[in-house]
């Protein structure tokens, strides 16, 4: 492992607090059962999603976006006035504007903090993670607060079987800060988009080229449509590209890594892509069962469930990844260094 010929930013950027949040009100496979033609077996064995959560009515992504904010700056030990930015990422936003991350900074009372919505779907979390590394390597800011939370149920069509099995609510934060003398932080990165693939998955209403009205709403376009299989395909196969991309420029290989993170979209997708680096089980996080695709709470999410397993530690070498609708794709590397 060769780290030493990344060119050298003023300032490195590292995670120093993670927080995580999820509803308490639970779906099952049991549930989905009596509301649509499917069943436990067929869910758990082809995306192994055994339960998801999902919000009470009337909880928006900012609500759970400032829960997880607040865990997170409460391991920090900081006041959310020290908040110099805000960046969620997000495809549920509580509404087409203001952006989310102006309710978020309200309700937390990050007062004097500025910031922005990222929306790039599944891998908007990976997204808006290296934007907040980016503010802190130019030196602009100090302490950039990234949040990733999807309210999936708000946008879910329960008679649809294809999809209303797959995705839960939840959000995570994390803090990014200067890095110290000797911590690595934010390593690399490879991000790309093919939007080629966009009415694969996709909401077709409720924007400019569709705008809400009687017939939308007939129509079901305020809901996710997808198109499983070309989903799948790409996803397997980006998924594998960007992250041998991003490990083969640093020098680093599948043994070298304390642990990988992808996105949580199907257990075989993510199982097969440790498969082709070369991971053994004992790295690869997975809590798709417990969670479902939250979209952008999926990585956080599961960095929490890497730190309850012992299984992310101080000084570990991390590759997270993320496929999304748009196509969008995202890997990066980092030292976990909190």
């Amino acid at each position: 492992m060769n780290l030493s010929f990344r060119p050298r930013v003023p300032v490195r950027a590292k995670i120093s607090a993670l927080g995580t949040w999820t509803p308490p009100r639970l779906l099952t496979n049991a549930d989905l059962e009596k509301m649509v033609e499917t069943s436990d077996e067929w869910i758990t064995s082809r995306v192994g999603i055994r339960e998801r959560h999902i919000v009470e009515p009337g909880m928006a992504t900012s609500h759970m976006a400032v829960e997880a904010a607040k865990l997170c700056l409460a391991e920090r030990g900081i006041d959310p006035t020290d908040v110099e930015v805000i960046i969620v990422g997000t495809v549920t936003p509580d509404m087409l504007f203001p952006a989310t991350a102006c309710l978020v900074q309200d309700k937390l009372g990050a007062k004097g903090a500025w910031g922005f919505d990222l929306s790039a779907a599944c891998s908007g979390f990976v997204y808006a993670l290296q934007m907040g590394c980016k503010l802190v390597e130019s030196g602009a800011h100090k302490k950039v607060l990234v949040v990733g939370a999807d309210t999936m149920s708000s946008i879910i069509d329960y008679t649809d079987r294809a999809t209303c099995v797959l995705f839960g609510d939840g959000a995570g934060a994390v803090l990014i800060e200067p890095a110290a003398e000797g911590e690595y932080g934010m390593i690399d990165f490879h991000h790309e988009i093919d939007g080629s693939g966009a009415c694969a998955l996709y909401m077709p209403g409720g924007g400019s080229l569709h705008p809400s009205t009687h017939d939308t709403v007939d129509k079901k376009m305020h809901f996710v449509h997808q198109d499983g299989q070309a989903v799948y395909k790409f996803a397997v196969r980006k998924m594998v590209e960007a992250t041998t991309t991003v490990l083969e420029k640093n020098g680093v290989t599948g043994a070298d890594l304390g642990c990988f993170i992808a996105h949580q979209a199907n257990k075989r997708i993510i199982t097969g892509t440790s498969e082709r680096l070369g991971l053994p089980e004992e790295k690869v996080i997975i809590n798709i069962d417990r969670f479902g695709n939250t979209t952008c709470g999926t990585i956080p999410l599961a960095m929490e469930t890497a730190r309850q397993e012992g299984k992310l530690k101080k000084g570990d070498l991390v590759l997270i990844a993320s496929v999304g609708a748009g196509f969008t794709v995202g890997a990066a590397l980092l030292r976990w260094e909190c």
